[in-house]
């Protein structure tokens, strides 16, 4: 199958690497230094270099911020059958975009960014598949993500920004907090530094990302559940309760089972 894949950064480059020994791979990025790196794929600069390729799969990789604009782009330069698909992490506006494209279209979400997965073992990850796409697309990248040992979960799109709302938005928002009143400390303990190491890997990802997942619309009812619990254990702590902490660790622990 002729792929195209739109954005040589970390997500694009991986799925030409992924692809590129059983497809005929085409990357695309206007910034010829970011295709440097890609192996045994063909590499274009230009949109005019897409019409010739013509592909019938098109992975959308830019980053958050320019996935519409670089479908928009592109859309002048495929054939009228090419299936869309995006791996974007917020699909804001992505499925009215869908809606009015006019091609068969796939929505996926690999849940093992880049950022703190091993991309050589990825068995104890997950990805997202949307239930409104086309269904040889959704064939398409449940074989993939399969092949990668990735769990695999169908959701509508409602469904999914209500996912991405719990597990994104909550260790998000408890890692800014933690980055918000952290100082410096000379003797870190283990505990801290594993989570300086969290805190330091989101701060390094891009500030519309954060943006963007944060202001996922069910993300406000996640964010007064962070204060209930904060609140409940700060009257617990400035108590010194010792059987409400009990209860309190238990709760939090039956939770992490």
């Amino acid at each position: 199958m002729k792929i195209l894949i739109l954005g040589a950064g970390k997500m694009g480059t991986f799925f030409c690497d992924l692809l590129s020994f059983d497809h005929e791979v085409a990357v695309y990025d206007p910034d010829p230094r970011r295709l440097r790196f890609t192996y045994n794929a063909r590499r274009f600069t230009s949109l005019e270099e897409v019409d010739a390729f013509s592909p019938k799969l098109l992975i959308n990789a830019a980053t958050v911020r320019y996935t519409l604009p670089a479908f928009e782009d592109v859309l002048p330069h495929l054939p009228s059958d090419t299936i869309l698909s995006d791996i974007a992490s917020v699909k804001t506006g992505l499925p009215e975009f869908y809606a009015a494209c006019g091609h068969p279209y796939v929505s996926t979400h690999p849940m093992f960014g880049p950022t703190f997965a091993s991309l050589s073992n990825l068995s104890s990850e997950n990805a997202i598949i949307i239930s409104e796409g086309d269904d040889l697309g959704k064939a398409f990248f449940r074989q993939l993500y399969s092949n990668l040992r990735l769990h695999v979960e169908e959701y509508t799109f409602a469904e999914h920004d209500g996912t991405i709302a719990y597990s994104l938005s909550i260790p998000f928002a408890s890692t800014l907090v933690f980055g918000a009143v952290m100082k410096h400390q000379d003797a870190p303990g283990t505990t801290f530094k594993r989570h300086l190491a969290i805190a330091r890997g989101l701060m390094s990802e891009d500030d519309y990302l954060l943006s963007e997942i944060l202001f996922n619309p069910n993300t406000p009812a996640q964010l007064q559940l962070i204060r209930e619990r904060l609140a409940e254990l700060q009257d617990i702590v400035e108590r010194r309760d010792p059987e409400a902490m009990k209860l309190y660790l238990d709760r939090v622990r039956g939770n992490l089972v």
